[in-house]
């Protein structure tokens, strides 16, 4: 466990749903018209709706349970809101220390089914490792933020425009710092990071799939560690798949050798309004 997480127990949670609500909430005025875009802070969580999402990934809810308990009520008005939006499916993704005891009983109510599990990492910046492996660059420029944006949204099957001129954007933003690697003369893996305060969050690893085991996601984890201590944050955090029985998740592994340690996994609980 790391050392700060006793004062701060919500910093592995709010650094991924303020991520998340400014990735949507600051992308272009005609991407959210176009995707349905809305969102609403709610009891120290972010409630996060995506009418017309292409890939079921955008409608989410979390970073509840630390400002206030998660209960019946807030879960009723997680669910009235997406209904109000005309979002047909959304996942509400909730640290396991802050399920209330009757949390079973609150699923019956309002539907809410288990999908997949994720781990969550964090790692202390006391001594950020030093930069190896292939060469990084920032993204600075349009063109090439939309070259990062087309790497990132291709390698997750994202090949929806409004996502990949969604994520162009989120690049450019100043508290984020998007990091690529190239070979050949061109982008090949990306990845991000957005600071908050004292924190930072992890984002968006991808290759592509001529490029990997190149080292490339190795090198732009310890980038974005170091900047996250440049940037003044005190620990960053992730999230990605928990492996079941006989299988290998090697982001996971990545983010291991490079310092962070699993903190807890968290179910994704799924909504669906029929």
């Amino acid at each position: 466990m790391l050392s700060f997480l006793a004062a701060n127990p919500s910093w592995p949670e709010s650094a991924e749903a303020e991520m998340m609500y400014r990735f949507e909430a600051d992308a272009p005025a005609a991407i959210r018209d176009t995707l349905g875009i809305d969102r609403v802070r709610l009891g120290g969580g972010v409630v996060l709706a995506m009418r017309h999402d292409p890939v079921n990934y955008w409608n989410k809810a979390l970073g509840f349970g630390f400002a206030q308990p998660v209960t019946a009520d807030l879960i009723g008005e997680i669910c009235d809101f997406y209904r109000s939006r005309q979002v047909p499916s959304a996942v509400l993704q909730l640290a396991p220390s802050v399920l209330p005891a009757d949390w079973g009983d609150i699923c019956a109510a309002y539907g809410l089914s288990r999908a997949s599990t994720w781990v969550k990492l964090g790692r202390e910046l006391s001594e950020p490792p030093a930069p190896s492996g292939p060469r990084v660059e920032r993204i600075t420029t349009p063109e090439a933020a939309e070259e990062w944006a087309s790497v990132l949204v291709g390698t997750f099957g994202w090949s929806d425009r409004p996502l990949m001129e969604m994520s162009a954007a989120l690049a450019l933003r100043p508290d984020v710092h998007a990091f690529a690697v190239r070979a050949d003369g061109r982008i090949v893996s990306v990845a991000g990071l957005k600071v908050n305060g004292e924190t930072g969050h992890l984002f968006g690893g991808a290759t592509l799939e001529a490029y990997r085991g190149r080292g490339g996601q190795s090198a732009l984890l310890r980038a974005r560690i170091a900047a996250a201590a440049e940037a003044g944050c005190r620990a960053v955090f992730a999230e990605t798949g928990a492996e079941g029985p006989g299988e290998h998740n090697t982001s996971l592994h990545n983010m291991r050798r490079a310092g962070l340690v699993p903190l807890y996994e968290r179910v994704n609980w799924r909504w669906n309004a029929a």
